[in-house]
């Protein structure tokens, strides 16, 4: 059940991979990208290139959903979008999948960034290692919203 992305820039059709269940442990360095105001990628620093296994030129252009693992329920982004599009920071746990289909998980922070007339032009997001009983929690979380979003 793969599924293709579009990049934007170059109009490759990017085959997102099923899921393997193999973690891959993140190291915590810096992990930054950054968006537009539609989540299309507008620059992804060297650990997001490594981390997801996509090259730069797959990565910049296309969205930032790239990288979702379907373990993530849509609700959960959701909440996200509506947080920064009010002009607000947003942290949670997320689980991504890279491009040969294992996974990390990390806790992401977004924010918005604003032009000179306080308009929101884009955002910027980061990672950081996720505490593992946070992890927990929210996977547990994860997986009943995923459950009900099939159900409905």
């Amino acid at each position: 059940m793969a599924r293709i992305v579009k990049n934007l820039i170059t109009s490759e059709a990017i085959h997102v991979p099923d899921p393997l269940d193999e973690e891959v442990l993140y190291d915590g360095k810096v992990m930054i990208t950054e968006t537009d105001t539609a989540g299309i990628i507008t620059y992804a620093n060297r650990k997001f290139i490594e981390l997801t296994g996509y090259t730069k030129e797959q990565t910049v252009g296309s969205p930032h959903n790239i990288n979702r693992h379907p373990d993530m329920p849509k609700a959960a982004f959701k909440d996200m979008w509506h947080t920064i599009k009010d002009g607000n920071y947003w942290e949670g746990i997320v689980k991504n999948l890279n491009a040969d289909g294992r996974y990390y998980v990390v806790t992401v922070w977004v924010k918005p960034k604003f032009d000179e007339k306080n308009n929101i032009v884009g955002y910027i997001a980061g990672r950081k290692i996720a505490d593992p009983q946070a992890v927990k929690l929210a996977m547990d979380k994860y997986k009943k919203m995923v459950d009900d979003e099939k159900k409905s």
